[in-house]
C-alpha cells in the first residue's frame, strides 16, 4: 500500500546568534510551506542559532536561550493556523541529567532536531556522529545521541538522520537500515568546497538505496565568517534517482510530492495514523547545476556579502592597483554589494606606472565603484626623512604606509576593508604585515594565483555573453604581476613561475605531501625545498591574515593548522 506526502524544504540563511531573527525567518518558512499545502517541512541542522556555533554550545545561557525560542517557534506556528504541519526544526539542546566528566563539554550540549506537532515539541532526535576534522569541532562542542527515531507521519514511517550521521558508517544509518523506513529526512549544515556537490550527490544515493527509501537531504545557504554553505539540497528516490534539487546559493522552499510506501515499520512516535487523500501531485524542480568556475564565484560572491551584511557593514574599500588580484576583489565586491557600495582606492607610489594607474580607473569605470587617487609618494618621503631604510624595509615602507591609509578611511568613512592577496602569496609568505595584509575580509584568500586568472577570464567571459562591458580590464590579466615597490620589479623575481608554484602547493597545502613525494612526482628538488621552506616559514604572517571565504578542502586558518615555532624540516 503507498499514500502521497508533500514535503517542503527550506533552504534558508540563518545567521548565528540572532535567535529572535532566526525564528522569524523559520516562521515565515512555516507561513509559506502552509500556503503550499505541505505535510511536512524539514528545516537544516541547528537553523534556530544559526551553524558552527562554536565555543557559544558552552554558554548555559545561550543553549536556554536555543530551547525557548524552539519552544516559541512550536508556539506561533500553532498559533497563526499551521498546527497540523509536521515541523522538523533543528536547534541547540543539552541532555539533561547527564553529569559532566572529563573529555566531554561542560553543560552536555547537543546537536538536535526538534519535530513539532500541534504547538508542541513531540520528539527530539541528537546527531551521533560529531566531526572533528577540517573546520568541525563539533566533538569539542556537544555530546553524541544514541539512539535512532522514527516517527508516523500519515501512515508513512520516517526515520531521521543529521548530515554526518549519513557521512560515517554504522550508527543511526545501520540501525534505520533494519527499520524498514518509508522515507528518510536529513537535515544538515554542510560548508561549500569545491567538488563537493559531486561527493554528496554519490552519498545520498547510496544512503538511499540501503534503508531502500527516497532520502531528503536538506541543507542552509548563506556565509558565515570564512564558511559559505551552497544549500545544494537533494530528494532522491529509493533508487538513488534524483527526484528534486534545489539552485545551489539560493535561499528558497522547494515542495515535492512523493509516493510511499505506508505502515513499513515500528515507529517511535505516531502523529498521524491516517493517510492523505489522493490528491494532484506537483512537478518536482530540478535546478540546473553550475559549472565550477560559477560555483566558486558564487561562493566568493555569497561569503563576502553575508560578511559584510551581517557583521552590519554598508559599505566596503580596497587598494585598487591595476593588477588582477585587486581587479578580481573589486569585481567580487560589486557583484556582492553594488557598485555603489564599493570604493576603489588607487595608492601609487613613485615606483607606480601609468598603465597601473590606467587600469585602476578602467576597472572603476567598468565596474561603477568609486574610485579616487591618493599619492603616497610624499607619505613614504616623511618617513623616510626620519629613519633610514633601504632595500625590502624600503619595499615594505611603501606598502604599509598604502595599509595605513586604507585603515584610516575605514576609520573615518566606516568601510570594511578588503585584503586582496590570494593562496599562493598567502602560503609563501609573499606579502607585508600591516602593509597589503591590513583589512578585516579576504575573499581570495582560498584562490590559487592561476585560479585568479582563470576565474577574471570566466567573469569577463559572462559579461560579454549578457552583453555587458568585461569588468577586468584586458592588459591586468595579461600583464606580468608586480608589487611595483621598486623600479622594474617583477614577481616572478621573488617567486617560481605561479604554474609550477601552485602544482607544488597543491600537493604540500591541500594534500599534506611532504618533499619525498613532491620530487618523486617529477619536481625539482631544489624549488621543492625552497617552496616547502617558504612555506613553512611564512606560518606567524598566516596567523595574522584576515578572514575570508573557504572553497577549497584545505584552506588556511580552521582547516590547516600547524604551530608557528617548531623545528621540523620538510624539506632537508
Amino acid at each position: 500500500m503507498s499514500a502521497q506526502l508533500r514535503l517542503a524544504l527550506a533552504q534558508i540563511n540563518p545567521t548565528v546568534g540572532d535567535l529572535l531573527g532566526n525564528a522569524d525567518l523559520i516562521v515565515r518558512y512555516i507561513g509559506k510551506a502552509h500556503a503550499g499545502g505541505a505535510h511536512v517541512l524539514v528545516f537544516p541542522e541547528m537553523i534556530v542559532t544559526g551553524y558552527p556555533v562554536e565555543d557559544l554550545a558552552l554558554r548555559p545561557t545561550f543553549r536556554a536561550a536555543s530551547r525557548k525560542v524552539i519552544t516559541e517557534v512550536a508556539q506561533r506556528a500553532a498559533a497563526q493556523g499551521h498546527g497540523d504541519l509536521v515541523l522538523i526544526v533543528g536547534y541547540l539542546d543539552e541532555a539533561k541529567g547527564v553529569a559532566d566528566r572529563l573529555g566531554q563539554p561542560e553543560g552536555a550540549p547537543q546537536n538536535a532536531i526538534a519535530i513539532i506537532h500541534g504547538g508542541e515539541i513531540k520528539a527530539r532526535y541528537v546527531k551521533h556522529h560529531l566531526p572533528n576534522y577540517g573546520v568541525f569541532d563539533e566533538f569539542r562542542n556537544f555530546v553524541p545521541g544514541d539512539s535512532s527515531l522514527v516517527l508516523r507521519i500519515h501512515g508513512i514511517d520516517v526515520g531521521v538522520a543529521i548530515c554526518e550521521d549519513i557521512w560515517q558508517e554504522g550508527g543511526p544509518v545501520a540501525e534505520l537500515v533494519e527499520r524498514n523506513l518509508g522515507l528518510f529526512l536529513v537535515p544538515n549544515a554542510s560548508p561549500f568546497e569545491r567538488h563537493k556537490d559531486d561527493a554528496r550527490l554519490a552519498l545520498v544515493q547510496r544512503r538511499a538505496r540501503e534503508v531502500g527509501a527516497p532520502l531528503a537531504y536538506v541543507s542552509m545557504t548563506g556565509g558565515q565568517d570564512d564558511l559559505v554553505f551552497d544549500g545544494d539540497t537533494i530528494v532522491v528516490d529509493a533508487q538513488g534517482k534524483v527526484i528534486a534539487r534545489a539552485p545551489q546559493f539560493e535561499e528558497g522552499l522547494i515542495l515535492v510530492d512523493l509516493d510511499l510506501r505506508v505502515h513499513t515499520a515500528k515507529p517511535d512516535l505516531v502523529i498521524h495514523e491516517e493517510v492523505i487523500a489522493p490528491y494532484t501531485p506537483l512537478a518536482s524542480p530540478i535546478a540546473a547545476r553550475l559549472d565550477d568556475l560559477a560555483e566558486v564565484w558564487q561562493a566568493l560572491v555569497v561569503g563576502l556579502r553575508d560578511y559584510v551584511r551581517k557583521n552590519q557593514f554598508t559599505t566596503v574599500a580596497l587598494g585598487v592597483s591595476g593588477g588582477i588580484d585587486s581587479a578580481l576583489v573589486a569585481t567580487i565586491a560589486v557583484d556582492a554589494l553594488g557598485g555603489d557600495h564599493v570604493y576603489g582606492v588607487a595608492l601609487p607610489s613613485k615606483y607606480s606606472s601609468v598603465h597601473s594607474l590606467n587600469d585602476a580607473a578602467a576597472l572603476a569605470a567598468n565596474t561603477g565603484l568609486h574610485y579616487r587617487v591618493i599619492e603616497i609618494a610624499p607619505m613614504v618621503s616623511a618617513f623616510l626623512s626620519r629613519i633610514h631604510l633601504e632595500g625590502l624595509a624600503e619595499e615594505n615602507l611603501q606598502a604599509r604606509v598604502r595599509g595605513t591609509a586604507l585603515m584610516g578611511l575605514s576609520n573615518q568613512e566606516g568601510h570594511l576593508i578588503l585584503a586582496t592577496g590570494n593562496k599562493s602569496e598567502l602560503a609563501v609568505g609573499y606579502s607585508t604585515l600591516y602593509g597589503d595584509a591590513v583589512g578585516g575580509f579576504a575573499p581570495i584568500k582560498d584562490i590559487y594565483k592561476t585560479d585568479v586568472w582563470a576565474l577574471a577570464r570566466w567573469r569577463n567571459e559572462q559579461a560579454l555573453l549578457r552583453g555587458e562591458v568585461p569588468p577586468i580590464p584586458q592588459s591586468s590579466i595579461t600583464k606580468e604581476p608586480s608589487a611595483e615597490l621598486r623600479l622594474g620589479q617583477k614577481d616572478s623575481d621573488s617567486l617560481p613561475d605561479y604554474k609550477i608554484l601552485d602544482k607544488i602547493l597543491v600537493h604540500y597545502v591541500d594534500e599534506d605531501e611532504g618533499s619525498a613525494a613532491l620530487i618523486a612526482a617529477g619536481f625539482d628538488p631544489a624549488l621543492v625545498r625552497r617552496v616547502i621552506g617558504m612555506v613553512d616559514r611564512a606560518e606567524y604572517k598566516r596567523r595574522q591574515y584576515p578572514p575570508g571565504t573557504k572553497v577549497s578542502a584545505r584552506a588556511f586558518g580552521k582547516d590547516r593548522r600547524l604551530p608557528i615555532t617548531s623545528r621540523w624540516d620538510e624539506a632537508p
